[in-house]
């Protein structure tokens, strides 16, 4: 009899599929098992429950095993319970204690210690699974967990693309791994390659790092990845900081583009770029495109550009060089060059081929000129002249000449990160406008001798002493012909001096056009077909 019953019900059911859903395929009966109705609680429907056999329904391509189903016929919809399991194919398997199944939309509801496996990963929803079989997506809307070889998964909104085997995850998002820790507001994330696209504040902490972006890419694997939206890296005691920035784990490699700070947390000193880089193994920092360094000398930020700087070195001993017209800036103290090395350990600063320092009016030249600075305070201590020693400064009272001294060495000495004694020994020669209290011109002083020490105050010359057999005169300015108002080996460069932390940059800084930071306006998933404009980026970065 229950024989002829699932018989009667086949014919009956194929013939009402064709009629009143015309091309739609209809659920096939694949194990009724016992059959009974309940038109007062089911009405229309077919109610089916297990023998010694779970009953089993096929739908295109899917087979559905429960205990009970209570069967629609006419409406192509299942109500199944009890220990269920439906399968796609070869990889797609769900458990549920529950599910609604619609055979026209193929849309699938499951509650009731829900679980959604691949061969990749397993799906398990707090609440209620969504399985749409047509557009192959599986949803939930409360607290999800995502657990594959690698890394748990937790959101409190979920998506799952079973095509090209994505995920997408929304509100409170947290990947969890043993070599790190992911937060983020939306993740998109690829089971099979392990790529996962940030969108929104998005925080990774890493053994090694912290990387925080609103916009950007994560390779889950090989722990690299990149952000392009106020992206931020703490790396090796060093903050990155810029409008792209790109780092890789295994080669302990970052590098940023555009707007870029780099702070290095343990000595307060900051690298401001438009393109850097940071190798942690050789712990050190390369930067171009309008880079400058700026460090703290007492309370005075000390300025210094190149067109190329480069930071290597400990904490505790940093190499500081600027190259390729090289200039700095503080306060009361600045300068041009080729370029500067700077040595953390020694506190030695050396400004390398035609160096030029100005200090307050005073310009001051050489074949060299090295600064030093106390390594523990990082004040300014002395400064040496050597060779061919110049300092020029303007008449500042009539404005009619320069006072100028010049000798083979010059060296002087800072108090309180201000220049305050200069001495300059060995054929020292000195012209110096001379104006009694009243600021009236009494002569030009034109002297030689062995030695000539100069007393500073507020970066202007105080006091003039000569030592060792002086040999001077002081001329009526109408009896020293202008010709001879000025030594030998005169240069002035006034022109050129800084006199602010912008003037250090040329006009060459100036013309820098940023590199387009792609995905701001666009997805930056690669891996999604209809994205064309990001599909490089990772590998333009990791080339650089």
């Amino acid at each position: 009899m229950k024989k002829y019953y699932v018989f009667t019900l086949l014919i009956s059911l194929c013939f009402l599929s064709a009629k009143v859903h015309g091309q739609e395929k209809q659920i096939q009966i694949v194990y009724g098992g016992n059959f009974t109705k309940d038109e007062a609680q089911f009405p229309g429907a077919s109610i089916f429950s297990k023998d010694d056999k779970q009953v089993q329904f096929r739908h295109q391509g899917a087979d559905l095993w429960c205990d009970i189903a209570i069967f629609y016929p006419a409406e192509n919809k299942i109500r199944a319970k009890g220990n269920i399991t439906l399968i796609q194919g070869d990889s797609i398997f769900m458990n549920a204690g529950q599910l609604d199944y619609n055979g026209v939309s193929q849309l699938a509801k499951a509650w009731e210690s829900v679980s959604l496996k691949n061969t990749d990963m397993t799906l398990t929803p707090s609440d209620t699974l969504y399985f749409n079989r047509e557009k192959q997506e599986a949803y939930y809307n409360k607290k999800g967990t995502i657990v594959d070889s690698q890394n748990t998964l937790t959101s409190d909104i979920g998506r799952y693309y079973l095509t090209p085997k994505k995920y997408q995850f929304l509100s409170r998002v947290e990947v969890v791994n043993p070599e790190y820790k992911l937060r983020s507001q939306q993740l998109d994330y690829y089971t099979t390659s392990k790529n996962a696209y940030m969108y929104g504040p998005s925080t990774i902490y890493g053994k090694e790092y912290t990387f925080y972006c609103e916009r950007g890419y994560y390779n889950m694997t090989t722990e690299s990845g990149y952000g392009i939206k106020n992206t931020k890296i703490n790396y090796n005691n060093r903050i990155i900081e810029g409008d792209s920035v790109y780092f890789n784990k295994n080669r302990k490699f970052a590098s940023a583009t555009n707007n870029i700070v780099v702070t290095d947390t343990i000595n307060n000193g900051v690298i401001r770029a438009h393109y850097a880089e940071v190798f942690k193994a050789k712990d050190s920092v390369f930067a171009t495109k309008k880079a400058v360094s700026i460090s703290l000398v007492e309370k005075d930020s000390l300025y210094m550009h190149g067109d190329t700087i480069m930071l290597t070195g400990k904490p505790d001993a940093r190499i500081l060089r600027a190259f390729r017209g090289a200039k700095f800036y503080k306060t009361d103290l600045s300068g041009k060059c080729d370029s500067i090395h700077f040595d953390q350990r020694t506190g030695l600063t050396q400004l390398i081929k035609k160096p030029i320092i100005w200090n307050g009016e005073n310009q001051m030249t050489g074949d060299v000129i090295h600064l030093k600075s106390d390594p523990k305070t990082k004040s300014l201590d002395s400064l040496e002249v050597l060779n061919n020693a110049f300092i020029v400064a303007k008449d500042t009272i009539r404005k009619i000449g320069f006072n100028q001294a010049k000798g083979k060495d010059m060296f002087g000495i800072f108090e309180n990160n201000a220049l305050r004694f200069l001495n300059l020994i060995k054929n020292t020669e000195l012209i110096y406008y001379l104006y009694d209290k009243e600021q009236e011109l009494m002569g030009i002083n034109k002297t030689i001798c062995s030695e000539i020490a100069i007393e500073m105050v507020n970066n202007d010359i105080s006091e003039i002493t000569f030592i060792t057999a002086p040999d001077g005169t002081i001329y009526p300015l109408s009896e020293l012909p202008v010709i001879d108002r000025k030594l030998e080996g005169f240069l002035w460069f006034g022109d050129e001096r800084i006199r602010s932390k912008d003037d250090i940059f040329g006009p060459e800084d100036l013309q820098i056009k940023l590199a387009k930071i792609r995905g701001i306006t666009h997805p930056i998933d690669r891996e999604n077909p209809s994205n064309t404009e990001e599909k490089t980026k990772e590998n333009q970065l990791s080339q650089k």
